[in-house]
């Protein structure tokens, strides 16, 4: 840790500990402290830490060949592109490294689109306040959260905030340059705020109604997290376009941009690329990911678990005294509980009673353990989550 101190730069607010292995849902550190993970790399890690089977399939690609660049097809890609648009019912697939690329190629499609349907004038994006979508300027300003605007001015043209769940407002944004909302299912980073009851629906009616693109930010709530494959599907709406990342390459870079054939078609060569993008040990860990993630049920039982942890919360809530937490909301396996108080000193009091979480907002602390996590170890956090909170 010092010599972080020395040489890293300083962005980050660190967690003062060490981690070296890992093994399905604990982690130890180098003191060789064990840790129940509930935080799991910020929901990167569905499938914990070190799956043997994933493990085997980035050796296995290792022995064999690690990157060729997009001049050349390569067969890992292609298996998770036919694996990834059949679960998602979205045709194309466009592979990065991150969450942000994911809906950079978001914000570059829409723009491109416009163009080519012969309305240029339209460029503008819709997003939410407390919405989080990743950290490059385009995606830093679609965030709407002023916190990370700050010192990065002038933001980038084409990007409009409205309060999240308010299906009117939105309405009164659309204007001559707009050209796609862009939405998530829950926002995570925001403090795991849910979506109302028919949002997402009325906002795919809304595009509909003025020919605008519904892009969903599914990085965080895809890949089996909410108990369905994807957010967006709880509401029964198919989207234009989404972006993926965090897990599905279960702890590897690996970020994708899916869409409808019709908006595919404005990407052509040299429109967009990534050197990295589809790299083939990546690729081949995340076709074992999605392999895992589709027997099943697993994901019925991902939202079975959720609705335990939940019931769990919400006990726990009415025992504590002078309404320490104030709400307890999520779905399947990304939770928050929102506290009376800042939620920084309760996440290191926990972290020493062997609990590894992250706050969403100043006041929630943020669940999303590996998909794998049983409920014995659910009730372990919670009653950890109990003495701590009880000792305030």
């Amino acid at each position: 840790m010092q010599k972080a101190k020395q040489h890293l730069l300083q962005n980050y607010k660190q967690q003062p500990i060490a981690l070296v292995r890992g093994l399905g849902t604990r982690v130890w550190d180098a003191d060789g402290k064990a840790y129940l993970d509930c935080i799991g790399g910020i929901a990167v890690c569905a499938l914990g830490h070190c799956h043997p089977e994933v493990v085997a399939a980035a050796k296995a690609q290792l022995d064999l060949l690690w990157h060729v660049s997009n001049v050349f097809y390569s067969q890992p890609q292609i298996d998770l592109a036919a694996q990834l648009t059949d679960w998602a019912g979205l045709p194309r697939a466009f592979f990065c490294n991150s969450g942000a690329e994911a809906n950079e190629a978001l914000i570059k499609l829409t723009r491109k689109v416009m163009k080519d349907r012969g309305t240029p004038e339209r460029f503008e994006l819709i997003t939410f306040d407390k919405s989080f979508h990743g950290r490059t300027l385009a995606t830093v300003t679609a965030t709407g959260q002023p916190k990370y605007h700050a010192g990065f001015e002038p933001l980038p043209a084409g990007f409009k905030h409205v309060p999240y769940g308010d299906l009117e407002a939105v309405r009164r944004a659309v204007g001559p340059s707009t050209a796609a909302i862009l939405v998530e299912p829950i926002q995570g980073e925001g403090g795991v705020r849910m979506s109302p009851p028919g949002f997402l629906q009325g906002l795919r009616a809304l595009c509909d109604e003025h020919g605008l693109l519904l892009l969903v930010d599914e990085v965080q709530t895809g890949m089996g997290r909410t108990g369905l494959p994807f957010g967006f599907m709880h509401d029964g709406i198919q989207p234009d376009a989404i972006s993926i990342a965090k897990a599905l390459g279960n702890g590897l870079p690996m970020g994708a941009m899916l869409c409808r054939e019709e908006l595919a078609k404005s990407l052509t060569p040299g429109t967009h690329g990534s050197t990295f993008g589809g790299n083939l040990v990546s690729a081949a860990a995340a076709n074992a990911v999605l392999r895992l993630l589709r027997q099943p049920g697993l994901l019925p039982d991902v939202q079975a678990k959720g609705e335990h942890f939940l019931a769990g919360a919400r006990t726990l809530q009415a025992a504590l005294p002078d309404g320490r937490i104030k709400a307890v909301r999520g779905r399947g396996l990304l939770l928050g509980i929102e506290l009376d108080r800042e939620a920084a000193p309760i996440i290191a009091k926990l972290r020493d009673a062997g609990l590894l979480v992250n706050s969403a907002g100043d006041m929630t602390l943020r669940f999303a353990p590996p998909l794998i996590i049983t409920r014995q170890e659910l009730d372990e956090a919670l009653g950890i989550l109990q003495r701590v909170l009880a000792s305030l």
